[in-house]
């Protein structure tokens, strides 16, 4: 629970650093900004995928770790690195000639400096996992945003426009690793081992193979869009897409960051490992639906108080897309069950099998425009819960009916919250008003809902937050 509780807040805080921040930035640049900074992020993403070669798990789920395996994982981490920092640098003239965007050269070639010192804190980042320590990286995470934040919003007041973006996520990379090192003092003691290596490897290359997969659809989006759109209508889908992925991003990522290494030690208990992913599954979907179907009925109030009227488009964009994340949560806790239990090969396949589909879904609605284009990603997510589940299943006694109940009451309740908000919206003409008041109500309205039908999940979440880290 402590572990839990830290990882929260480390999440929490700069989940609300990261939404200020956003704003005020999104005031001081336009959709274009955001729009031409976003077309190179597939390329940057295959390469951190070669580069961490899913060896961080790997270490975190060894029985027995050693120093031999820390140092191999440490060099070929940093070897990696290098390697791709130069594909990038070369190729960047050849990815600013695909958008026909000149200023994507400079940008890329800047922006892929990270890699090179990034991968220097792959050891101690494991160390302190499995450790279960989440207070030291809250600590490292909260400091380096906070600076990062200062950078990038003075940078973009001084009318540096693009490059303000650049420069927040440099700076938080180079804080990031600064801390991390003085906080494990940790140096390779010994060389490279063949052994070690075969064993790291035969996790990654599976989660490698996987996490291309997912790193390819989770950016073909802005490719496609990109290509067929304009930098404009990115930066749009953009900041749509990064309001309705905060939540659950952040959810998600407390959970399964906490949640490998300690199910890793009852791998020998599948009814006990079942037991307590179910709880992990409904406590997910009650607080990432109703908070999902929050943002979607006050989209309008929210990004035209806060970011003004040149972002006015991507209101509805934000809507669909909200329908769309609420279930990540559930789908990503699934998936979480195949690395537990070492099944990459099964983990592969399925990632594979639902990017085809994802990828059929997206060029079906391209023609239609951008709207029908984010309404592919909810008929497709709707697909990728219902896989995960099945898959999941065959490893644990999960049930498949029996996941779809446990989250029923939040999804029906979520859903009435919706409705409810969004008339309410209609009511007032203040757009203040109607944020503030249908946020207030909303709250309201959820949590005494849940009182009154005794949903379990309620209990849970107040006991935790009243106990903390008791």
């Amino acid at each position: 629970k402590q572990g839990l509780f830290w990882k929260a807040f480390d999440t929490l805080s700069n989940t609300g650093m990261q939404f200020v921040v956003g704003i005020v930035m999104a005031r001081l640049l336009s959709p274009t900004d955001y729009g031409i900074t976003a077309l190179p992020a597939v390329f940057l993403a295959v390469a951190s995928t070669f580069i961490d070669g899913s060896f961080g798990l790997a270490l975190i789920r060894k029985p027995e770790l050693t120093e031999t395996d820390l140092s191999t994982s440490f060099f070929y981490s940093l070897g990696m690195g290098i390697f791709m920092y130069l594909c990038l640098f070369v190729g960047a003239p050849f990815i600013a000639d695909f958008y026909n965007t000149p200023v994507l050269t400079p940008l890329v070639r800047i922006t892929a400096l990270t890699f090179l010192w990034g991968p220097l804190a792959t050891p101690q980042t494991v160390i302190l996992r499995r450790r279960l320590n989440f207070k030291t990286p809250a600590r490292i995470s909260l400091t380096s945003n906070f600076v990062a934040a200062i950078v990038g919003i003075s940078t973009a007041y001084m009318g540096y426009g693009l490059w303000a973006l650049v420069a927040s996520s440099i700076t938080s990379s180079l804080m990031n690793i600064i801390q991390t090192w003085i906080a494990v003092k940790w140096l390779p003691r010994t060389g490279w081992s063949q052994e070690s290596f075969r064993y790291l490897w035969g996790f990654g290359n599976k989660m490698i193979g996987t996490n291309l997969l997912n790193t390819l659809h989770a950016n073909i989006a802005p490719v496609i869009i990109g290509k067929y759109f304009s930098p404009f209508q990115l930066g749009l889908y953009n900041r749509a897409q990064g309001f309705s992925i905060l939540p659950v991003q952040q959810l998600n990522n407390i959970l399964n960051t906490v949640s490998f290494p300690v199910l890793s030690k009852l791998q020998g208990d599948c009814e006990l490992m079942a037991a307590h992913y179910r709880k992990m599954i409904r406590t997910a979907c009650f607080i990432s639906f109703p908070l999902l179907m929050l943002l979607a009925a006050l989209s309008k109030p929210l990004i035209l108080l806060l970011l003004t009227e040149k972002w006015e488009s991507c209101i509805f964009l934000l809507q669909i897309l909200c329908f769309s994340t609420m279930w990540g949560p559930m789908s990503s806790l699934n998936l979480n069950v195949l690395q537990v239990m070492g099944r990459t090969d099964l983990y592969f396949n399925l990632e594979l099998k639902k990017k085809i589909v994802g990828i059929i879904f997206m060029f079906v609605s391209l023609p239609f425009g951008l709207e029908w284009f984010c309404l592919s990603m909810v008929f497709n997510q709707l697909y990728c819960v219902f896989v995960n589940i099945r898959s999941a299943n065959k490893v644990l006694p999960l049930g498949i009916i029996a996941q779809y109940k446990d989250i029923m009451p939040s999804f029906l309740l979520s859903l009435v919250l919706f409705v409810f908000i969004y008339a309410l919206t209609i009511l007032f003409d203040v757009l203040w008003i109607q944020l503030i008041v249908g946020s207030v109500l909303g709250i309201a309205f959820y949590v005494s809902s849940a009182i009154i039908f005794k949903i379990r999940e309620f209990d849970e979440v107040f006991c935790f937050l009243t106990h903390k880290a008791n």
